[in-house]
């Protein structure tokens, strides 16, 4: 069996706590530890709501619509930072390789939206093989409306300029905003049926638990 998206997250993060400065490793523990107080957003999207028809463009620059993705069944919506983040790339390589596959069992799609621009998100493809659509949410437009974006504190986004990271620089509006990793599943009608919301950047909704949501909507 393969080794969860959790354990691989937490081998990153003790791989970072030997390779990153002390000072940038306590700026980023003293944020997680504000996020884990916060907890999950009051307004943060959650199961029975209908959400909104939208339209993102693609990796190639095409336009989709949530309705074209629920056209013929349930819709995987996967938020996540960007391409520079080794959780959000680990998530995606694993939804690839384990997920992608038992679709079609569902009649189900997936989508991956970050706040890049559409050739950021090309790379992305290209990096992982992805074999799912991945669409850009300029300023975190439709993460907002789902109550889980956010701007990055400013000590955050220094301590991230001093690894050589500037997010503002891949994001399609040029602005720090990110979603929260998120993971919902939509269905025909565009209601939301399953709504996972991480606000630990480190953690990310299983495969398993997804498969088990779409067996229950089933």
């Amino acid at each position: 069996m393969s080794p969860t998206i959790q354990e691989q997250s937490n081998q990153i993060g003790a791989a970072s706590r030997h390779r990153l400065p002390a000072e940038v490793l306590e700026t980023f523990a003293r944020d997680q530890a504000a996020w884990q107080a916060k907890g999950r957003p009051a307004d943060a999207v959650a199961v029975g709501d209908v959400l909104s028809d939208f339209t993102l463009p693609n990796a190639t620059g095409r336009n989709v619509t949530l309705s074209e993705l629920v056209a013929d069944g349930p819709a995987v919506l996967v938020f996540y930072r960007g391409g520079w983040c080794p959780y959000c790339n680990l998530a995606l390589h694993q939804y690839q390789s384990e997920l992608v596959p038992h679709l079609p069992d569902y009649g189900a799609t997936l989508a991956a939206i970050s706040p890049q621009k559409p050739d950021e998100s090309l790379t992305t493809i290209e990096k992982h093989d992805l074999q799912f659509a991945v669409l850009s949410d300029a300023g975190a437009r439709v993460a907002r409306q789902l109550g889980i974006a956010f701007e990055p504190a400013q000590d955050v986004l220094e301590a991230q300029r001093a690894l050589g990271l500037d997010i503002r620089d891949g994001n399609a509006d040029g602005s720090p905003e990110l979603p929260m990793p998120t993971v919902l599943i939509v269905d025909t009608d565009r209601t939301v049926q399953f709504a996972d919301v991480q606000v630990n950047y480190t953690s990310r909704t299983e495969v398993s638990e997804i498969l088990t949501a779409l067996q229950r909507l089933n």
